[in-house]
């Protein structure tokens, strides 16, 4: 077994590999760029080395820096996590050349299926049912409008060398062809040192389950069933389970059994993923085969038992599977949320800076129930804006999918981030949607569920009546507290009433306590409940028990109240006397600013380019300018027709959050 490894790699899966290494009893090295000099994996790690400046085309796939690395450590193993150089055959030629082991498939296997044009005709080879599409290099905007003609619209424009939906757009008409064409080639060459695109059809309506492979050296594989995919926004994975709540048992046999038969047939060893998009009548097509391990793997690992990464390192030294496909079976549901630097509220735009405050919930694993949280981050932490956004995949597991849902209801409930924009309450919000519930969505969800973006939740009426009578209990602990002050009269404490109004998604309710040393008897609108809690004043997370039921609620002070986050909702809970909820009624609203004639920087980024100048005339849908942020490029449109007053930003500019990029008359 190795000695020592290097991790090719950054954020939560360096953190990943190194905790099954340490396991393992394998020392490990990790690299950094400048950004990363006090990121989590380098304090994880056994030794660290410094590779270049923050972009990662400086430091992370640059090969010979890599190599530098391992030889300064004497690294016997290079494990490459996924993305970066994970799936370059140059890396591992150059890691074959000096002897050290890749921990992962061999330069052949890499070439033939990371590929996604040569491992798509391969597929076809091999009887396999692909997608239609076209296989070629494709050298122009131009070309890529004819081709798509020839497939038919819609659709996908997709970079060979892509993955984590870095290089992939959807196009319906031929403007988006030659725009997604463009955008697809600069991220391809940015996030991969690869700019070559393909396209194919875009299957409407599918399903996006995968294969997870592992192969020995010995001529071993065997297929660790599969993963359900389906929830995506801009063909990014958001949230991933397995087993798949679609598959039935003949179909899940059908595409493990030929996702093996491909491995085999390119001579594959260590972990790979094998993708089929799925249609409503369980037809599947072989979409691609990532050589590599999957961002989602710990789904799998969860309902298998099996530590992928630690198979992975294992056949890297030679070793023979210590199980057959008869030993592999399924244990449970499994969940996984991926956790993002990002606003959804502000249409998912990446957000950056200092994670304030970072608590997620304590890991835990017993025969019932199981939270799993793997991160490459620390409150204090910066978020850069030059890697994935990815902060956290958070993991549930209990014996079936609706429990495994409920457990991870809670864990995000639980979940304490603050500092940056991020999508947790979008998450809540899935999980609560009676089309994921019911396990019938398709990748088209978020698009047909929020199709003008995610604005929060409306919660249910007889969750707003739990959230007001906790509120109401947690108000009284506050006032009691308060009336304790120093200053007050010796052993005189003012008294607090029973009866308050407690208003909250724009209607208020009547509440009266009846508190006791344990809790207290709220009654809501005439009925009664049951409010038990170790809450103090100032903490921002409240556990309580409401009728015996957990209620978790992010909590924040605000003047008269809280301000409630809870299920993808967030909420200002006023609570007030009923002479002071008299008085507020005849409060006038604030409104917003209005800000219709500017332009504003949606995120921090970097201008790549600008569309219009002082004087154009603008139509509603038109692009006015591109902004680069977190490798991605983002196109930002009129809303309405106008006219353009004034150009405040150029190409190469930096902006902050809300600076004005442009003025309209």
């Amino acid at each position: 077994m190795f000695k020592k490894i290097l991790i090719a790699n950054r954020g939560e899966i360096a953190c990943r590999v190194i905790k099954t290494a340490r396991k393992m009893g394998i020392q490990t090295v990790a690299i950094y760029s400048d950004a990363d000099r006090n990121a989590l994996h380098v304090k994880m790690a056994d030794e660290a080395v410094h590779i270049g400046p923050p972009p990662a085309n400086q430091s992370y796939i640059v090969i010979d820096r890599v190599m530098d690395a391992i030889k300064q450590t004497g690294a016997e193993a290079v494990h490459p996590g996924y993305g970066f150089l994970s799936e370059n055959p140059k890396f591992a030629e150059a890691l074959e050349a000096a002897g050290v082991a890749f921990i992962g498939p061999p330069k052949g296997a890499i070439e033939a299926m990371g590929d996604k044009i040569t491992s798509k005709k391969i597929a076809q080879e091999a009887n396999v049912s692909t997608v239609p599409g076209y296989m070629g290099l494709i050298e122009d905007a131009d070309e890529a409008v004819k081709i798509s003609n020839e497939v038919g619209y819609p659709v996908m424009i997709k970079a060979s060398a892509g993955g984590g939906g870095k290089g992939m757009r959807i196009a319906w008409n031929d403007d988006e062809a030659r725009e997604g064409f463009q955008s697809s080639k600069n991220e391809a060459a940015s996030s991969f040192g690869d700019d070559r695109i393909f396209i194919e059809k875009f299957v409407t309506q599918p399903r996006h389950i995968e294969i997870q492979v592992l192969a020995d050296g010995h001529g071993n594989a065997v297929y660790l069933h599969e993963r359900e995919c389906s929830i995506q926004r801009r063909n990014q994975k958001v949230i991933e389970e397995a087993p798949s709540p679609f598959l039935d048992e003949a179909t899940r046999k059908a595409m493990g059994e030929q996702s093996v038969a491909l491995a085999q047939a390119v001579g594959y060893t260590s972990a790979g993923t094998v993708e089929f998009i799925v249609d409503g009548d369980r037809n599947f097509y072989f979409l691609e085969m990532n050589t590599r391990l999957q961002v989602e793997h710990p789904v799998t690992e969860l309902i298998t038992g099996v530590d992928l990464v630690e198979q992975m390192i294992r056949v890297a030294a030679g070793e023979k599977l210590p199980f057959e496909q008869k030993d592999l079976k399924i244990n449970g549901w499994a969940m996984e949320s991926r956790l993002y630097a990002e606003d959804p509220y502000r249409g998912f735009l990446p957000s950056i800076g200092r994670l304030t405050r970072y608590r997620p919930p304590v890991e835990e694993a017993t025969p019932t129930r199981a939270v799993r949280n793997d991160t490459g981050v620390f409150e204090g932490g910066e978020i850069s804006m030059y890697y994935d956004p990815m902060i956290a995949k958070l993991c549930t597991w209990a014996p079936d999918r609706a429990t495994a849902i409920e457990e991870m209801r809670l864990a995000l409930d639980g979940f304490e981030l603050e500092g940056i924009g991020h999508n947790l309450p979008f998450l809540a919000a899935v999980y609560d949607h009676p089309k994921f519930t019911s396990g019938k969505m398709t990748t088209a969800f978020i698009e047909e569920e929020y199709p003008d973006g995610f604005a929060g939740t409306t919660l249910p009426e007889a969750a707003c009546a739990r959230i007001a009578a906790a509120c109401a209990a947690m108000h009284r602990v506050a006032e009691i507290r308060r009336s304790r002050i120093s200053g007050r009269m010796d052993n005189h404490e003012r008294h607090v009433g029973e009866d308050w109004d407690v208003r909250l998604q724009g209607h208020s309710h009547t509440v009266q306590i009846d508190a006791d040393k344990t809790g207290a008897n709220v009654t809501v609108n005439g009925q009664t409940v049951r409010v038990e809690s170790d809450w103090t004043p100032g903490d921002p997370l409240a556990r309580l028990m409401v009728d015996g039921v957990p209620l978790v609620l992010k909590i924040g002070k605000i003047s008269g109240g809280f301000r409630v986050r809870y299920r993808g909702a967030d909420l200002k809970v006023h609570v007030r006397t009923p002479r002071q909820a008299e008085l507020a009624a005849l409060m006038p609203e604030k409104l917003p600013p209005d800000t219709s004639k500017f332009l504003l920087c949606p995120m921090p980024g970097l201008i790549v380019k600008v569309d219009v100048q002082a004087g154009d005339e603008v139509q509603e849908g038109q692009a006015l300018c591109t902004v680069e942020a977190m490798k991605m490029e983002n196109i930002l449109r009129a809303e309405k027709k106008g006219v353009v007053k004034k150009v405040n930003a150029g190409a190469g500019d930096s902006l902050a959050v809300d600076d004005v990029i442009m003025e309209f008359e």
